[in-house]
């Protein structure tokens, strides 16, 4: 496991694959205890997922999957909701660790809030009180901040995560990015990638190739995942993101996400607890993550 405390208080982690931001706000004493909890759960995480690797990378069938670890029993709840299209537990696997490195961290310890970012998929603790300014991204491939969001303690938000074909994840759609808010981090990566999914039109133009030409261990398999977007109409567009909105407004209805933002070149479109009222655009000093 490499660590290392950057000048900013942050705690970075990373063990093989997985790759952690870990930052915690209270009492010195409380964030070094947090921190030094968060670094010996995450050092045996990965071996834990390794053993149950090759049924983590199985698609889900109509029976349940039975893991033997935390973290991997945590990615089969998340993904069970999902069961009717083609997902892995591994679709849930980078905000399951960060789920389970937060829980690990904040144990026993006197905080006021604090996060886990795994690449992006982020679990979050919040003291009564307190909120968190998260910054959301339309655009995957650049990575600037469209605005932020603010998260409180009195809602039952507790995870965020971002999926598109433009980022590191594979996606059998087009969105730019499909960032959605979650009681879990795990959910809310299920989700993402399940709705970034069907942001799709059928149109020429739309380059795909198989998961596993890019990716051997792909979980994927076969299955064409995009890698090119030709520049599309408006019609195109918002044809597409409709797909995707269509499924985020599913989810919404069935309590599995508290919100979601679809984007998709200059077009946007959001449910729930995402909405344009509620993104606002950042202020300079602002806690965010």
């Amino acid at each position: 496991m490499e660590t290392a405390l950057g000048a900013d208080g942050r705690l970075f982690l990373r063990h093989g694959p997985i790759e952690l931001i870990v930052e915690m706000f209270g009492a010195a004493a409380e964030v070094a205890r947090a921190h030094e909890q968060a670094r010996q759960y995450a050092d045996g995480l990965l071996d834990e997922l390794v053993r149950e690797l090759p049924m983590l990378r199985r698609p889900l069938g109509a029976a349940y999957p039975m893991f033997q670890g935390a973290v991997a029993r945590a990615m089969a709840r998340a993904v069970w909701p999902h069961r009717d299209d083609f997902i892995t537990p591994m679709a849930a696997v980078a905000g399951a660790v960060a789920d389970a490195v937060l829980a690990a961290a904040v144990d026993g310890r006197d905080l006021e809030k604090g996060y886990v970012n795994n690449g992006g998929d982020i679990a979050f603790h919040l003291a009564p009180g307190a909120y968190l300014a998260a910054g959301v991204v339309a655009d995957l491939e650049h990575w600037g901040l469209s605005g932020k969001t603010r998260l409180h303690h009195d809602m039952a938000i507790r995870g965020i995560a971002t999926s598109g074909w433009r980022g590191r994840s594979q996606s059998l759609g087009i969105a730019d990015a499909v960032t959605v808010l979650a009681s879990t981090a795990a959910q809310a990566d299920a989700a993402a990638t399940m709705i970034a999914n069907r942001v799709d039109i059928d149109i020429p133009g739309i380059e795909r190739v198989p998961a596993n030409s890019l990716d051997p261990d792909s979980d994927l398999g076969a299955l064409a995942v995009t890698v090119a977007v030709p520049e599309l109409s408006e019609g195109a567009r918002r044809a597409a993101l409709l797909a995707g909105l269509d499924r985020a407004r599913g989810l919404h209805s069935q309590g599995i996400i508290a919100g979601a933002m679809l984007s998709l070149g200059d077009q946007a479109a959001t449910v729930g607890a995402l909405t344009a009222e509620t993104l606002q655009d950042l202020k300079d000093g602002e806690n965010r993550l």
